[in-house]
C-alpha cells in the first residue's frame, strides 16, 4: 500500500505545473501599454510560444528590477532560475505593433509584448528571493538639464520634453518618474548655475516643486561624442555625482536616470532578508495518513513559485522524504509558505540577516515539516 501511495505521489508531482494566462479581450482602437509597477513591455520576434516565453522572462526581470531598484538584479542568486517560470506569474499579456521610419525613409515594424503580472505572487517571489524592495509611492525629482549642442547651453523645460525623452523614459524603466521645470524666465536664467553645478542655487529655484530633490545635469559635445555631468541632490544633500559618456547623446542622457535611481535605492530601499542559495534540498514531511494527504501535499508544493521540481525519495509510515529543486533556500521556502502553506516547519524560522556584521549568523532552517 505504501509503495502504491509513493507511486501516486510521483505521478501527481510530475503533472504540468501551470497553464499560460491568456490575454484579455481588447476593443478596437485600444493600444496595449505597460503602465504599472507590475507591468513591462519587451520586443519579441514573433507570437510563437517559444518567443513569448522568453519575452515573459525578460519582462518579469524588468519588473523585479523596477520593484527592487536594482539594475543588476539578474545577477542575484536564484533570480535567473525563477525567471524560467515567468509564465506562472502572468495575469495577462498582449501584443503591440510599433512602426517607425529608418534613416532611409523606409518604414520598419517591431512587435512588443506587454505583460501584466500578479502582484501578490510577485511580491512573494521578491520576499522569497531576499531581494530589496523600493517602496511605493516613489518620489518624482525635478531634472534640471542644460544641453549645449554647439550653440550655447539651454535649459530643457516642459515645453522641450521630447528633447529629454531618453532621460524621462529611462527613469520610468527604473521604476520612477522625473519632472521638468516649467521654463519661466527666472528658470531659464539658471542655466549658468546648472553649468557650474551650483546645486544650492538650483535647490533655491526648485523650492516651488515637491519633493525637494533635484537631478542637475549638463550635456555637451566632447571628443567626437557626448558627455553628461550629473549631480543628484535630496533635501540639500548631495547623494551622487557621476559622468556618462557615449557617442550617442540619447544614451549619455539616459545615464542620468540610472545614477539618480541608484542614489534613491541606496537611501530608501529596504534590504531583503537572507533566504539561502538556490539549489536542491531534501525535506521530510510527516502527517501523511491517506492518499488524499499525498495529493494535497503535491498540489500545495506545486503552487509555490520558488519550487521548480519535486522528486519523491522514500516513504516510511506517515513520513515522506522529498528532494525540492528551488530558486531559494529553505528559509525562502518557509517565507513563501507563510501562515497558510500546505506544510508547516517544525522549527522556527531563522533570524533574518539585518545587514549588521556584528549580528550572529542565522541558524539554518530546519528541513523537518508536517502536513497542515
Amino acid at each position: 500500500m505504501r509503495r502504491s501511495l509513493l507511486m501516486m505521489m510521483f505521478l501527481a508531482l510530475c503533472l504540468p505545473v501551470a497553464t499560460m494566462a491568456q490575454s484579455g479581450l481588447r476593443t478596437e482602437g485600444d493600444v496595449a501599454i505597460a503602465s504599472g509597477a507590475y507591468e513591462a513591455e519587451v520586443p519579441v520576434n514573433s507570437q510563437a510560444d517559444g518567443d513569448r516565453n522568453g519575452a515573459l522572462a525578460r519582462a518579469l526581470g524588468n519588473v523585479l528590477a523596477k520593484l527592487s531598484g536594482d539594475r543588476s538584479v539578474m545577477g542575484r542568486p536564484g533570480v535567473a532560475q525563477a525567471l524560467r517560470g515567468a509564465k506562472d506569474y502572468v495575469a495577462s499579456y498582449d501584443y503591440r505593433q510599433d512602426q517607425s521610419t529608418s534613416a532611409s525613409g523606409a518604414p520598419s515594424f517591431r512587435t512588443m509584448l506587454v505583460a501584466r503580472f500578479r502582484q501578490d505572487e510577485v511580491d512573494g517571489l521578491i520576499s522569497a528571493l531576499g531581494l530589496p524592495l523600493w517602496p511605493q509611492p516613489r518620489p518624482k525629482p525635478v531634472a534640471w538639464l542644460a544641453i549645449d549642442d554647439g550653440s550655447g547651453p539651454r535649459l530643457v523645460s516642459v515645453q522641450q520634453a521630447n528633447a529629454a525623452r531618453p532621460l524621462l523614459n529611462r527613469a520610468v524603466e527604473r521604476g520612477y518618474k522625473l519632472g521638468l521645470p516649467t521654463g519661466s524666465a527666472a528658470e531659464q536664467a539658471l542655466v549658468g548655475a546648472i553649468w557650474r553645478q551650483d546645486t544650492a542655487a538650483v535647490a533655491r529655484a526648485s523650492s516651488r516643486y515637491a519633493p525637494p530633490m533635484q537631478l542637475v545635469g549638463k550635456l555637451y559635445r566632447a571628443n567626437g561624442g557626448w558627455v553628461a555631468d550629473w549631480v543628484f541632490v535630496d533635501g540639500g544633500k548631495e547623494l551622487n555625482k557621476w559622468t556618462t559618456k557615449d557617442s550617442d547623446a540619447r544614451r549619455a542622457m539616459a545615464g542620468g536616470a540610472d545614477g539618480a535611481a541608484d542614489a534613491l535605492v541606496r537611501r530608501y530601499a529596504k534590504a531583503g532578508a537572507a533566504t539561502g542559495a538556490a539549489g536542491t534540498y531534501t525535506i521530510a514531511v510527516t502527517g501523511l495518513d491517506s492518499a488524499e494527504d499525498y495529493m494535497r501535499l503535491a498540489a500545495g508544493l506545486r503552487e509555490s513559485p520558488v519550487v521548480r521540481n519535486i522528486t519523491p525519495l522514500r516513504a516510511s509510515g506517515n513520513r515522506l522524504e522529498l528532494a525540492l529543486e528551488m530558486t531559494t533556500g529553505l528559509a525562502g521556502l518557509n517565507r513563501m509558505l507563510g501562515d497558510s502553506g500546505v506544510i508547516v516547519p517544525l522549527a522556527p524560522l531563522p533570524v533574518p540577516d539585518d545587514g549588521d556584521p556584528s549580528t550572529t549568523a542565522p541558524r539554518p532552517a530546519s528541513n523537518e515539516y508536517r502536513l497542515r
